[in-house]
């Protein structure tokens, strides 16, 4: 008789616990590997791709290595800790809770991509992308709740981060500041026995027309320190950058040729080039921002200490609000780039504050860049040959200055492209310029000083320009296209060594030009081919220029002299007295607290008065904006601004203030010129 069959043997408890266990710990593998999937792309992959095309961002901020190397760990590791931690939580709630916050967490870091994905292909912006993004969320969330393909899919994905990390360290323009690299680059020989003193400032961001009065002549009343140097040096009129971004146009410069890749502006990129031909016969002091084409052979190092860590996470974590926002943006690290303050970097003044009544705020010697005051320690004779090099990112945006060197604060995200604010932009400017002009008086009146004037050969330009052309702001192709004369003319002044009188060159100049001029000038005879012409040999053939929006793709442009365009027209009402005045509606303003205590020490005044007006008064309407009863600016109401805000205006003129309290005013302009004082919130 056959045996009876007996069920099987239930596993121990121990073991059905243990595999429960190992079950649970493997799901929440899968979940955090899913999540550390989607992070790095909302978060890491924009990032590291961003920096890793601006080398220039950490020149600028003085980074090593090792803040680089800490840097992109945080990158690839921090975004990750809230939602583990988060995800750690929910555990502690139960099974359900935990994959319900898995859900809602997939789903926002899906919309978060959705964001940047709409950006790049649809037209979409602001509350309208938001909306699909939102959508985009649920149906991913939704989608990976049902089906286990989106989970895997993401799991496998979960290397993307170690994909990322290494295409920044290995393969990015970036690279080269963290992998070592060799810093060769053949030195110049002597062509003459004679090698004068060569002092080269190179600004930023500089529009020749920006410097012009009507008669096409430097705006002396305006500028009279530039125009000081015109009478006394050869004034290229027709010289032109090679590109409208620094870290191409700076090299081409100082290596003579055209930009031919893009890669960082860095010596082991550009091992021939200015410092290295005159570093055997020179001494070289050089002071650069977001470069670095002087080797550590050549070069004393920076003046200015590194800015640390903390800086770079800010400035990063200004980026990634600017990648993942649904509101246009361009995002471009060279946006924020702001020279330190004498001040911030703990320098000694170069000079006492001079004897002009606009310098009476105490502490304008200190909103000296800091960079600019070494410069001028430097200029002393020496007994060798010295190159005195400075990149000043003067008159560069971010704007922040008065023509008297007085400092203000504006929003970071203050328009400068449409209706309304491209003037400001401009009037910004060319107040920044007007600072930037007691700067070159600064230069020349130390170089005077220090018997060097008259022995050196003395360079003054700009890498670039920029357009203030309604619907073409900026420097980008279109800017090139709609107005070349903006973005590629720019300021070119030589002194030769000895030289008095002032004279006006037409010659087809382009920056490549430069290296091979200064060359000839110091004696120095250039071991390599360059692309430029010195102002010594036969001129390039008029007609044409040519202008790298992108490296290694030459546009072609129009060679001429240009034009200036009209100076914006100074409404009647400025500078005039404002007496009492009917009230009749209300506006909402900024920063009113700054008006009630300003104090001269700071060196800072509350100049740029921005704010808000009902929806019933209609764009196009005039405001007068008044300091203590005088009118500083008229501007037009315009279509409020993605940070609310339907007008700004900059009072330019710093004798409106006085220390303590000040009275500001702001009067609607009625169409028969009438005006109405607003009540002020």
């Amino acid at each position: 008789m056959a045996e009876p069959a007996t069920a099987p043997e239930a596993p121990p408890p121990a073991v059905s616990r243990r595999a429960r266990g190992v079950a649970a710990a493997r799901a929440e593998l899968g979940r955090q590997l899913e999540i550390v999937a989607l992070v790095g792309l909302v978060v890491t992959q924009p990032l590291l791709d961003v920096l890793g095309r601006s080398p220039d961002f950490f020149l600028f901020h003085r980074a090593g290595r090792e803040e680089i190397l800490l840097l992109v760990a945080l990158v690839a590791v921090a975004p990750t800790v809230p939602p583990a931690v988060l995800g750690a939580l929910s555990r502690l709630a139960g099974r359900a809770a935990r994959s319900v916050t898995h859900t809602v967490l997939v789903g926002l870091l899906v919309a978060a991509l959705a964001v940047q994905v709409g950006r790049h292909v649809t037209p979409l912006r602001g509350v309208p992308l938001l909306l699909v993004a939102v959508l985009a969320g649920v149906a991913g969330a939704a989608a990976h709740r049902r089906w286990r393909a989106p989970g895997r899919v993401l799991r496998v994905a979960a290397a993307g981060p170690l994909v990322f990390v290494g295409l920044f360290l290995v393969v990015s323009p970036t690279s080269v500041l963290v992998l070592p690299r060799a810093a060769g680059g053949a030195a110049g020989t002597a062509a003459t026995a004679v090698h004068p003193p060569v002092v080269m400032l190179v600004l930023d961001e500089l529009p020749l027309v920006s410097l012009l009065g009507p008669d096409g002549q430097i705006d002396a009343a305006r500028f009279p320190h530039f125009a000081e140097l015109a009478r006394g040096s050869t004034w290229y009129r027709d010289a032109t950058g090679v590109s409208g971004w620094t870290p191409n146009a700076l090299p081409a410069m100082l290596t003579g040729r055209y930009p031919a890749r893009g890669v960082a502006p860095h010596y082991s990129q550009y091992p021939q080039n200015l410092f290295t031909a005159f570093g055997g016969l020179y001494d070289v002091r050089a002071e650069e921002s977001i470069t670095r084409l002087c080797p550590p052979s050549r070069c004393e190092q920076p003046v200015a200490p590194e800015q640390g860590l903390g800086v770079l996470v800010r400035e990063s974590g200004r980026l990634l609000g600017q990648v993942t926002s649904p509101r246009e943006s361009r995002i471009d690290p060279e946006d924020s780039y702001r020279e330190r303050t004498r001040a911030e970097a703990g320098l000694d003044a170069a000079e006492p504050i001079p004897d002009d009544p606009k310098f009476r705020w105490d502490s304008l010697d200190d909103n000296q860049p800091a960079r600019f005051t070494s410069f001028l320690a430097g200029l002393k004779p020496a007994p060798r040959p010295t190159l005195h090099f400075l990149h000043l990112l003067m008159p560069h945006s971010p704007w922040a200055f008065l023509p008297s060197g007085a400092r203000y604060d504006a929003p970071d995200d203050l328009p400068n492209d449409g209706a309304g604010w491209v003037d400001l932009a401009r009037q910004r400017h060319l107040a920044q310029l007007g600072y930037t002009d007691r700067l070159i008086g600064e230069t020349l009146r130390t170089l005077r000083a220090t018997g060097l004037y008259d022995q050196a050969m003395v360079v003054v330009t700009a890498d670039h320009g920029v357009s203030f052309t309604p619907g073409f702001q900026g420097r980008g192709m279109d800017a090139i296209k709609a107005a070349p004369k903006e973005v590629a003319w720019v300021p070119m002044f030589v002194k030769e060594p000895g030289q008095r009188t002032g004279r006006v060159d037409d010659r087809n100049w382009e920056h490549v030009d430069l290296l091979p001029t200064v060359a000839d000038e110091a004696g120095i005879r250039l071991p390599w081919r360059v692309d430029g012409r010195s102002a010594r040999s036969e001129p390039r053939p008029a007609g044409q220029k040519r202008f790298y929006d992108v490296p290694g793709e030459p546009v072609v442009i129009p060679d001429g002299v240009p034009t200036p365009p009209p100076l914006p027209a100074v409404h009647p009402l400025v500078g005039t007295a404002v007496g009492q005045r009917p009230a009749g509606g209300t506006a909402r303003v900024a920063d009113l607290a700054g008006f009630r205590s300003t104090d001269p020490d700071t060196g800072t005044l509350p100049a740029l008065v921005w704010g808000d007006v009902p929806d019933a008064v209609p764009d196009g309407t005039l405001l007068a904006v008044a300091v203590n009863g005088t009118v500083g600016a008229v501007v037009p109401v315009v279509p409020r601004d993605p940070g609310g805000r339907r007008f700004a205006a900059l009072v330019g003129d710093d004798r409106l203030f006085r220390a303590g309290a000040n009275r500001l005013d702001v009067y609607e302009i009625a169409t028969d010129g009438g005006l109405r004082h607003l009540a002020l919130s």
